[in-house]
């Protein structure tokens, strides 16, 4: 007998047959075969939002070879992704096919391992039509909502611009942040800090000023402060209260796709779509050596905390092989859902809880062996025993003020010997074991000085705290969270400065038009009980139909009246004015943008019809013919540097240029992979040197 499995991607299809073996063909959709065209709105609003689904252009040939590998197959089982995205594709499949959607023929696989394989198509099941429904919902508000949007802000802004259901929600927390950091005024105070010992010990320790005559103290300017330290002059400081205690810290629980993107931007400075290839590799199937190829971590895309009870008994077991009984608690510990996550599979973690990431180092990418390890060490923390620290508060009193100190001391390690979560928001934590003390010991002063502090405004977003922002405002989606933050900045409407999203001008006039014209599409609230409405078509709560209806009449009505309000108008942006002069006027030139992208144009329009390419010209000299280097781009957008002379010099590189030149013969130095500097010179320099590593700043 033959037998027919479909999945989504070539890796992955390669990997599950190695698993069954003969009688199995198995073969890649690579994804959507069947969609909505983009050439039109593709949805029948009068026939109760009929959606006009068609082969994707350039799969045809591959759909008629499916028709005839399935109907030469004894069975056919489709096993794309366990989402809600994946059961939109198997049921897609499953209607080209002509398969009977009421045959169980789904299977998923929470893990590609030999038995999350078996495991998976010894339970063959239903295509679920409330799953699919439900992706089938989101997809036709998303083309309604875009569909009509897009045109009226490109008509009213700029042409060619875009907006959507969700991507309009994630700009305005970047506009809205924006503008709290303009808002914001700062406000002086000041800090008095000190540093004591004990005699006869030496060691020193910091205490901070907290209260007058029992009173919290405020200093606010320098006059406070200097009036403080005058009253403080030669006192005698005394140890008034110690307080000791203990507390627990536990471990996080294991990663769910929000917090694998913002704890991998924040320890490894990972982009989300970086994170998400590494670890889409790790659960397709990597070759692990003396393992061979086997998928390294579960399912990547969930919002589930729950993990199996086969997984928790072997990340015991090597807990207690490696560290001890006493690193695993004694009850075990479950972390929980959110309400309206799905279920239907596992918290991201390893398959193989006993193989550790070093001992596969060899065989991974780097990419790969550093999400490996993060997803590892985060599951096997989170089995463990919490820390437990002894905790020590110091009060201490001269002439009427009372100074604070604090400090702990770890008694039981637990889970910090292997992991501890980083924070977006996580100051340095100086506070470490005091020295030996007791009530009544009189200290010496080594130091005190009031030290200016301003009040600081909320920090921008970057890619990690705008995925946590939208996952706690209910925004979005695991599958969703990396196309929405890549769309705002493709579209320009942000832009990072190191690792911040700052809003551009265009992405400040898109939200305000937003804000103002149709508020319900960029209202944070009304877009996450959206979300949870759709979420209720998974469970069968809801009708899709009804669902698209209810928000679509919210969405057209205001949107007719915006086109009635603004009839004429256009938002005019502020042109970007360079330091190019116009040849022919002397005008400035300015960046304008048209159909192919940007280019410069005279300002002096139409007296002056002047317009010019747009480079952006770099330091450097080319290392051929001397002329300006200057930065083009592929049509992809990719960046590459060429000499300002082309095509009389065809100097090209994909290696950015820098402003060191060589110190053998005075060229412009380049920087390769591997962050070397090296001297371009064709008739063989060959000067390199090792770049220095710029300071990583704070997120």
């Amino acid at each position: 007998m033959s037998k027919l499995v479909i999945v989504e991607s070539p890796a992955k299809a390669k990997n599950i047959k190695g698993y069954l073996g003969k009688g199995y063909e198995v073969i890649a959709s690579m994804g959507h075969v069947r969609d909505l065209p983009a050439a039109r709105l593709s949805v029948d609003i009068e026939k109760d939002f009929e959606p006009k689904y068609a082969i994707i252009k350039g799969k045809e040939n591959f759909v008629k070879e499916l028709k005839q590998k399935a109907d030469k197959s004894d069975s056919v089982y489709l096993a794309t992704d366990p989402d809600r995205e994946g059961e939109a594709i198997s049921w897609h499949l499953a209607t080209i096919l002509g398969l009977d959607l009421n045959e169980k023929n789904r299977v998923t696989f929470n893990e590609i391992t030999k038995h999350g394989v078996s495991n998976g198509m010894a339970n063959p099941r239903e295509i679920d039509q409330d799953l699919v429904d439900a992706q089938q919902a989101r997809r036709i508000l998303d083309r309604l909502i875009g569909y009509k949007l897009s045109p009226f802000i490109s008509q009213k802004i700029r042409r060619g611009l875009s907006a959507g259901r969700v991507q309009s929600v994630a700009l305005r927390i970047v506009v809205d942040r924006e503008e709290e950091i303009r808002a914001f005024v700062p406000e002086e105070y000041w800090s008095i800090d000190a540093k004591f010992y004990n005699p006869p010990s030496r060691k020193l320790f910091s205490a901070a000023i907290y209260s007058k005559s029992g009173k919290k103290l405020e200093v606010k300017n320098k006059e406070q402060s200097d009036k403080i330290l005058a009253d403080l002059e030669d006192a005698e400081y005394e140890v008034t209260s110690v307080k000791k205690g203990s507390r627990k810290k536990s471990p996080t629980p294991p990663f769910i796709t929000s917090t694998l993107q913002q704890e991998a931007s924040r320890r490894l400075s990972f982009q989300g779509k970086r994170t998400m290839k590494a670890a889409q590799e790790l659960y397709e199937g990597v070759n692990a050596g003396p393992l061979g190829t086997v998928g390294l971590i579960t399912y990547m895309r969930t919002d589930s905390l729950r993990i199996s009870e086969e997984a928790r008994a072997a990340g015991n077991k090597y807990i207690e092989e490696t560290y001890g009984e006493k690193y695993l608690p004694k009850k075990p510990r479950y972390y929980k859902s959110k309400s309206n996550i799905q279920d239907g599979h596992e918290a991201i973690r390893p398959t193989m809880p006993n193989v550790t990431p070093d001992s596969v180092k060899a065989y991974l990418s780097a990419d790969q062996y550093k999400i490996y390890k993060l997803v590892w060490e985060r599951f096997i923390a989170s089995l463990m025993e919490s820390c437990l620290q002894e905790t020590m508060k110091i009060e201490i009193t001269a002439n009427g003020y009372v100074f604070v100190a604090t400090g702990y001391s770890v008694k039981f390690d637990g889970f910090t010997v292997l992991y501890e979560e980083k924070s977006d928001d996580e100051k340095d934590n100086t506070a470490t074991a005091l020295p030996p003390i007791s009530q009544g010991d009189k200290l010496k002063l080594k130091s005190i000085l009031g030290n200016q502090h301003f009040t600081q405004p909320p920090p921008r977003y970057t890619e990690a705290s705008l995925t946590k922002a939208l996952e706690e405002n209910g925004v979005g989606r695991p599958s969703t969270y990396v196309t929405i933050t890549s769309t705002i900045l493709n579209r320009e409407y942000v832009k990072r400065d190191g690792k911040q999203f700052v809003p551009t001008e265009l992405g400040e006039a898109v939200t305000n038009l937003l804000k103002d014209k149709l508020p319900n599409i960029v209202n944070v609230k009304y877009t996450s009980k959206m979300e949870g409405d759709l979420d209720k078509i998974d469970s069968g709560e809801k009708d899709y139909k009804e669902m698209i209806r209810l928000y679509y009449d919210d969405f057209e009505q205001p949107l007719e009246k915006a086109k009635a309000d603004m009839q004429g108008v256009k938002i005019k942006l502020k042109e970007e004015e360079t330091d190019v002069v116009c040849e022919k006027c002397g005008r400035n030139m300015v960046i304008k943008v048209g159909r192919f992208g940007k280019f410069l144009a005279c300002p002096g329009y139409p007296e002056c019809k002047n317009t010019k390419p747009l480079v952006f010209k770099t330091n450097a000299k080319c290392p051929e013919c001397g002329g300006d280097v200057i930065e083009k781009k592929t049509k992809k957008g990719t960046s590459f540097y060429g000499c300002s002379n082309y095509p009389k010099c065809n100097f090209m590189t994909w290696d950015m240029p820098t402003d060191e030149t060589c110190p053998e013969c005075g060229k412009s130095l380049f920087r390769k992979k591997g962050n070397v500097l090296y001297c371009p010179d064709t008739e063989g320099c060959g000067y390199t040197k090792k770049a220095e590593r710029k300071k990583k700043t704070d997120e």
